[in-house]
């Protein structure tokens, strides 16, 4: 049924002019997008030295200066058509483009929002400047000038033809901070260029040429006392390598305002490259901050489509995945070796085996097996879950861990015998299997021994002196990464559910999540039936505690993790499992955690925060003033 006349709409070809400024308004939709468009022209063009300017937000100015190879005579009289560019000739040139730009339409967009203004000389010793009429009407002029060799790209009155266009941007303030930040986002790609922005007439930011990606985050978004905790690491893949700049468990923010990625100079907004770099350094950093840093990608062009956004803001990589397993396992690497390295237990140097601070029993040496030690201290918590229920593994009865002093006593007289054949300690005082040896106050440790409890403060810290240093310890985080790293370190066994949980998945991401990893699951005690949108869960870990709505959600939420979803699930299961803030523990329990707490390689939760705070006696001393 034809439409009656008044509602017909006929088909017209749009006016050159109005689809031009159309058009525009994809890649320039405020003074940051200019900028960061004549900075990319700037830097393919081989300049070492790259000037912004603006005034009023940008609005009424941006401006970028560089000392590139500039544009002759001919080039200027071409550069502001539509997809004039000099970077492709066809569009399999787009699989080895190297450019930051490539389509041809920055200038032919700026000319069409605004009045631009192009200086060039190719030499130093002549110039040509462009003049374009607002909006790109009226006439172009080009006349003869002189500069040194290079580009100045300069954009007017932006958005003064288009006034609806104009009304939605934000206060010349905000205008200019989104401005500098673009220019940030360059400078941080291209640390060997030496980068200038002035704002209203006032050099704001003065970055000179750094020797690496570190040094040029360090200058660009950190201060002198933040930037010693700076790395940076190496990764590789097929076609690709990767520099990873990221900061210490000292360094952190609130947001992610402080995370980037690049991919060939550009900056992208890509959730799996931010999810990567938080992965890698996840039990680094407590809940509810993020670490610092980015990922600078090299790749093969052809490996990777930039010309999926308008302003190249997205790419699509045709092996992601590798990207992101590259990422995070370059960054777990090095925490593990780096952070937890310069986290040890710093014991006394006479202590140690080589010098290094850490006391003998420490290092995990020939006959000594840590694995006893975190048993005994899983053993010794009340109401806390049976070792071998949780894990594989012999259970310690009343035999003595390898590695212990003879006779059932610890070094330096702090404890006196393991737990009895029920896996219990004996109290404070009793007898032990020394009969000249009781557990009490006076049994204080000394340099080489072990640490002595020396109490509890708010139902959740134990107090553990060792030496001349104080140590209090968290006991909920000790025993979450206690347990943590006993879920790794085997399968975990699965208990049949007498009534199985049934659930229905919302998309086919979670049937193909589910189907992939069933075998992943059931290494982890979760056994999944079904299939088809409709699923249940047969078995599930026996120390398991949360309700079934919470239970389908955790496990479905570990689609996030990839190839850290035994990591996720092994924090969930010792997050529930360990003992909790007012939980009790006897003076056996307490000290055996104590010790298993100080000999972590990683002394941090799963979670990301330390287990742990020490105080030195010189400390204390200082903040009564008896040192004075």
């Amino acid at each position: 049924m034809p439409l009656p006349e008044a509602g017909r709409r006929r088909i017209e070809v749009l006016p050159p002019d109005e689809a031009r400024k159309i058009a525009a308004g994809e890649v320039i939709d405020r003074p940051a997008a200019l900028v960061r468009e004549f900075l990319d022209n700037a830097i393919d063009c081989g300049a070492s030295v790259c000037e912004a300017v603006i005034e009023g937000g940008g609005i009424q100015r941006a401006e970028v200066i560089d000392n590139g190879s500039g544009m002759s005579r001919e080039d200027l009289g071409l550069c502001f058509e539509t997809h004039a560019t000099s970077k492709i000739r066809s569009l399999e040139d787009l699989n080895t483009a190297e450019t930051l730009g490539f389509r041809g339409e920055a200038l032919a967009a700026a000319a069409a929002v605004s009045r631009l203004e192009i200086l060039s000389s190719e030499d130093g010793r002549g110039a040509w400047l462009l003049e374009t009429g607002p909006g790109g009407a009226g006439e172009t002029r080009l006349t003869r000038s002189s500069r040194v060799r290079g580009s100045s790209v300069r954009a007017l009155r932006l958005f003064d033809t288009i006034p609806a266009r104009r009304r939605f941007l934000k206060r010349e303030g905000s205008e200019a901070q989104l401005c500098r930040q673009v220019f940030i986002e360059k400078a941080l790609a291209f640390p060997a260029l030496d980068f200038r922005f002035i704002q209203d007439g006032k050099l704001r930011c003065a970055f000179p040429p750094a020797d690496s990606y570190k040094e040029r985050f360090a200058q660009a978004l950190l201060d002198r006392a933040e930037a010693v905790f700076l790395r940076e690491i190496a990764a590789s893949g097929p076609g690709f390598s990767a520099v990873i700049v990221a900061g210490g468990p000292e360094l952190y923010r609130s947001d992610r305002r402080q995370q980037y990625c690049f991919a060939n100079g550009r900056r992208i907004q890509d959730f799996s490259l931010i999810q990567a770099f938080e992965y890698g350094l996840q039990h680094w950093f407590p809940n509810g901050v993020h670490p610092v840093g980015a990922v600078f990608i090299d790749i093969d062009p052809a490996l990777a489509d930039f010309n999926i956004h308008p302003a190249k803001r997205e790419a699509r990589f045709r092996d992601p995945g590798a990207i992101h397993h590259a990422v995070t396992s370059a960054l777990g690497d090095y925490a593990r070796r780096s952070f937890a390295a310069g986290a040890a237990f710093p014991g006394p140097s006479a202590s140690g085996k080589d010098g290094s601070g850490a006391p003998s029993w420490f290092e995990g040496g020939a006959g000594t097996d840590s694995a006893d030690m975190r048993r005994l201290a899983l053993e010794a918590l009340p109401g806390g879950p049976e070792p071998s229920a949780l894990f594989p593994g012999p259970r310690v009865s009343g035999e003595e861990p390898a590695g212990f002093p003879p006779g059932g006593a610890y070094g330096g007289g702090t404890y006196g015998g393991g737990p009895d054949a029920r896996g219990e300690f004996p109290p404070e005082g009793a007898a032990v299997s020394d009969p000249g040896r009781r557990f009490s106050p006076e049994n204080a440790a000394a340099p080489g021994g072990r640490p002595r409890l020396a109490g509890r403060v708010f139902s959740l810290f134990i107090l553990a002196e060792w030496a001349d240093r104080l140590f209090i310890i968290d006991q909920h985080a000790a025993h979450e990464r206690l347990l943590y790293d006993r879920v790794l370190a085997g399968r975990v066994p699965a208990q049949e559910l007498l009534v199985p949980i049934p659930f229905a998945t919302e998309d086919e991401g979670e049937d193909r999540f589910l189907e992939g990893e069933r075998e992943a699951l059931a290494g982890l005690g979760v056994r999944i039936e079904g299939g088809g949108g409709s699923w249940r869960i047969s078995a599930l870990p026996e120390s398991w505690k949360l309700s079934d709505p919470e239970t389908v959600r955790e496990i479905l939420e570990l689609k996030n993790a990839r190839e850290n979803m035994a990591e996720r699930w092994a924090a969930t299961l010792s997050c529930h499992g360990a003992v909790k803030d007012g939980d009790y523990l006897d003076d056996g329990a307490a000290l055996a955690l104590a010790e298993a707490a100080l000999r972590l390689p990683v002394p941090r939760c799963p979670h990301g925060r330390p287990i742990w705070k020490e105080i030195s006696r010189e400390e204390l001393f200082r903040a009564v003033r008896r040192t004075e």
